[in-house]
């Protein structure tokens, strides 16, 4: 498996390195958040450290995440909760809290590459709900064959919602992914947005206000407007 290890500290990414190639991967290593996301695409999976010398590496993730579903395990001494939690909202497949025993690190990588292959199989990346089409690739709407044009902030709040399509999204989670972290992010901004959604693609019931928790992208009942 070709593995890109983030990780500034020398002695600890030499250790990892040898490891990994003892163990049958490939792994590439790397200082800089910036780097990681220079060639991120070229690898099968990423173990990525949070204290970086040029950005946090949350940040990198979160940018990450917005253009690939490449696997994420985060490996940081970092192991307060609220990091944990805003790491696994942002997308990380993992987080394991230094220092980490070497069997226990190879079997989490080889989990999340099996999940990860596992969903990223062949398969349709766009969303039809009833006259409702969504590129989730092509970052395109189209409503009954006429293409609705969304500002970027609307398209990634509307993507967070089809990529669940049917399933309940908490506000905290809309906000974490479109964001970046749900306690920076002004959740009056969310609902300007989907008031906005709400009136381009007019279709009353596409999406469902879920009173005191979130949203769902889909058929349902009429939406209960209380809730934002």
């Amino acid at each position: 498996m070709r593995v890109l290890l983030v990780e500034d500290d020398d002695g600890v990414a030499d250790a990892l390195v040898e490891a990994l190639e003892a163990n049958d991967h490939r792994p590439s290593r790397v200082a800089r958040g910036s780097d990681a996301l220079l060639v991120h695409r070229h690898f099968d999976l990423l173990l990525l450290d949070l204290g970086l010398p040029d950005t946090d590496g949350l940040e990198v993730l979160r940018k990450i995440r917005k253009v690939s579903p490449v696997p994420v395990l985060v490996l940081t001494a970092r192991g307060d909760e609220r990091s944990i939690v805003r790491g696994l909202r942002l997308g990380a497949d993992d987080y394991l809290v230094k220092p980490v025993r070497l069997g226990e690190l190879l079997a989490r990588m080889d989990a999340v590459a099996r999940r990860s292959a596992a969903l990223t199989g062949p398969k349709d990346r766009t969303v039809r709900i009833g006259d409702v089409e969504i590129d989730l690739e092509g970052r395109r709407v189209v409503v009954a064959d006429v293409e609705v044009l969304l500002t970027t902030k609307e398209f990634d709040v509307l993507a967070a919602l089809a990529g669940r399509a049917g399933t309940a999204v908490s506000r905290q989670q809309l906000m974490d992914e479109v964001w970046g972290d749900a306690y920076l992010a002004v959740s009056r901004s969310l609902d300007v947005h989907l008031a906005g959604l709400r009136a381009k693609l007019g279709r009353p019931g596409l999406l469902t206000t879920i009173r005191g928790f979130g949203y769902r992208l889909g058929p349902g009942g009429a939406d209960d407007r209380t809730g934002t």
